[in-house]
């Protein structure tokens, strides 16, 4: 699968799956809404809470996954990435990834303590569909 392809389906993704590892070591699964910004293959940017379990996982331990997909009528399609996550709390990235609506979920606005963003930096990949797989590097 060409790059650009990959990076053109996860852009019409309405979902992703963010992986963090937990404090006993075993994968912890959320599902997010889509990337607020993504650049190629390479790196996503996500809104959540600084108080979250999750922000909590990434600080102790930084290695995640992302995966994106879409089930059809006969096709399913799915993007793993592997890497890192950083949690980010400046007011530069905060204010980059900032949306109008984000108030409902942080009242003190762009400026909000609870308000953080994580930051994905992929290292490798893995494409399925129709029974086929590839692995790719970024």
């Amino acid at each position: 699968m060409e790059k650009a392809k990959l990076e053109g389906f996860i852009r019409k993704q309405k979902v992703a799956f963010i992986c963090s590892v937990d404090e006993n070591g075993f994968p912890a699964v959320k599902a997010m809404l889509r990337p607020r910004k993504q650049a190629g293959l390479r790196e996503f940017w996500f809104s959540t809470n600084t108080s979250s379990m999750r922000v909590q996982q990434y600080r102790e331990n930084p290695k995640a996954s992302i995966y994106f997909y879409h089930k059809g009528l006969v096709k399913y399609v799915g993007v793993l990435l592997t890497g890192t996550m950083e949690v980010l709390t400046d007011q530069e990235t905060k204010a980059m990834i900032w949306r109008k609506g984000d108030t409902m979920f942080y009242k003190g606005g762009v400026t909000d303590p609870d308000y953080c963003v994580l930051k994905f930096t992929a290292q490798t990949g893995r494409y399925y569909c129709d029974l086929q797989t590839e692995s790719f590097g970024i």
